[in-house]
C-alpha cells in the first residue's frame, strides 16, 4: 500500500485548551455556512427573476453548490463504534475531525477550479468545496484514543467505547498522511 493512499494519527489529548473544540466555535462555523448558503441562495432567486415560491428550492440548489455531502456509515459492535465517511477528493489536510463523547463532527474545507479551453469554447467547473457533518454516535466513546484513518476516499474512525461517563469536552482527531 503506498504511503499517499492511507493515512492514520491517533486522536491528539485533549490538553492544549486550542485544541478543544469551544461551543463558540462550532457556533461561528454553522453561521458562517448559513450565511453563505443564505446570499447564493438569493442570487439565485435574483437570477430566476425574483419569482416567489421557489424559495426552498434555491435553498437547496445553493447547499448543494456549497457543501459537499458526507455520507455516513455508523456501525456498533461491543467495543466500538466505527464510521466511515465518504470524502472524496479531500486530503487529510484538508479535514478536521472533531469527537465528543457522543458527537462526531467532521468538517473540511478545498478549492478546487477546473477550466479547459478548447478553441473558442471554454468548459468551466466549479465543485462543492467544503463540508460540514455532525452525527450523534450511538455510544459514548473515549475520546483520546480514537484513530482516524483516509484511504482512497474513505475517512474510517474507530472509536472504543467507555464504561465511564466523560466530560462533554471535545477532542480534535487528526488525519495526517502516513
Amino acid at each position: 500500500m503506498s504511503d499517499k493512499a492511507m493515512a492514520t494519527k491517533t486522536a491528539l489529548a485533549p490538553a492544549p485548551a486550542s485544541k478543544a473544540l469551544e461551543t463558540e466555535d462550532m457556533f461561528e462555523q454553522f453561521d458562517r455556512i448559513y450565511n453563505k448558503i443564505a446570499q447564493r441562495a438569493f442570487e439565485i432567486f435574483d437570477g430566476n427573476g425574483r419569482l416567489f415560491g421557489n424559495d426552498l428550492n434555491d435553498w437547496f440548489k445553493a447547499e448543494s453548490e456549497l457543501l459537499h455531502p458526507v455520507r455516513l456509515n455508523i456501525s456498533e459492535t461491543k467495543e466500538a463504534v466505527n464510521v466511515e465517511a465518504e470524502v472524496p477528493g479531500f486530503t487529510e489536510k484538508d479535514l478536521e475531525v472533531r469527537l465528543e463523547p457522543r458527537r462526531l463532527t467532521i468538517s473540511g474545507k478545498r478549492e478546487t477550479n477546473e477550466e479547459q479551453k478548447k478553441g473558442k469554447t471554454v468548459w468551466q467547473e466549479h465543485r462543492s468545496n467544503e463540508i460540514l457533518r455532525v452525527a450523534d454516535l450511538p455510544a459514548e466513546v473515549e475520546t483520546d484514543k480514537a484513530t482516524a484513518t483516509l484511504k482512497n476516499g474513505m475517512l474510517e474512525l474507530a472509536m472504543p467505547k467507555t464504561a465511564k461517563a466523560q466530560k462533554e469536552k471535545a477532542t480534535r482527531v487528526e488525519v495526517k498522511a502516513a
